[in-house]
């Protein structure tokens, strides 16, 4: 036989082949292609950091990823963004709210008066809804008595 033949006892040819060559720069092109796409997305992530600091939204993994339109995944496996996301998370912290003050009273008693209002509001909203299914419940079996008298007439008028 002449000719490579494949397998761990094959010598090694001394020069590449035209094919081995081509299958090398498909390589390079695609793993120069790769580099752009994950340069882009880096550039995208970091957009979109600086777009909600602007905002003033706060800066999350999902939020990031939402707003450069790239996976969660590529922001947690890529160590830069991901200590950058973390640090930004942590800076926008909520404070936590402390103890009750003296003008707290006042504002329970204007939340105790909205929530009386809005629960008021929805007691009346519920009747209005329940009043509406009823009529409507009425009107279907209205229609429904009405398609079964055209029915029965059609079968009348019908010969068979």
């Amino acid at each position: 036989m002449t000719g490579p033949t494949s397998g761990p006892t094959s010598a090694p040819t001394s020069a590449p082949t035209v094919e081995d060559l081509g299958r090398a720069r498909r390589a390079a092109i695609l793993s120069a292609a790769a580099r752009a796409r994950s340069a882009a997305k880096i550039a995208a992530a970091e957009a979109a950091t600086r777009a909600l600091r602007k905002r003033g939204e706060p800066i999350t993994f999902q939020a990031v990823a939402r707003e450069a339109a790239v996976s969660h995944t590529f922001l947690y496996s890529n160590a830069d963004l991901r200590r950058r996301i973390e640090h930004l998370r942590s800076q926008h912290r909520p404070p936590t709210p402390g103890p009750a003050s003296t003008s707290s009273a006042g504002q329970n008693a204007e939340s105790s008066t909205l929530v009386a209002a809005l629960s008021a509001e929805l007691a009346r909203l519920r009747e209005n809804h329940r009043d509406e299914v009823t009529a409507l419940r009425a009107a279907l079996e209205r229609a429904h008595g009405e398609n079964l008298d055209l029915r029965r007439q059609l079968q009348r008028l019908t010969p068979t």
